[in-house]
């Protein structure tokens, strides 16, 4: 069981090289009762990529969870900027 949820969204843009990407990380018990640390990052807007982790012991999930945040800071990831909303669905053309 874990002992408390965790879940990051950080973004990185640079208007001149083009760049907008996202990296997000959740860390979540499976039914089996591992723990999983799943990562999701690409383009904004985009579907993008996706990795887990699976662990045996929360503070191993949090410990990585923890060393990927400070590499993503060090990049320059942060903090969604901007009133844009992080609407996914596909939009109906009539």
């Amino acid at each position: 069981m874990i002992a408390q949820p965790y879940q990051l969204y950080v973004e990185r843009m640079d208007p001149t090289k083009n760049m907008a990407r996202y990296y997000a990380m959740s860390i979540e018990a499976t039914l089996f009762g591992d723990v999983c640390l799943t990562r999701r990052w690409g383009r904004i807007g985009a579907r993008g990529q996706a990795m887990q982790h699976h662990f045996n012991k929360e503070e191993e999930a949090v410990q990585l969870f923890l060393e990927l945040l400070r590499s993503k800071r060090v990049r320059g990831y942060g903090p969604r900027t901007g009133s844009q909303p992080c609407s996914r669905r596909a939009r109906r053309t009539p």
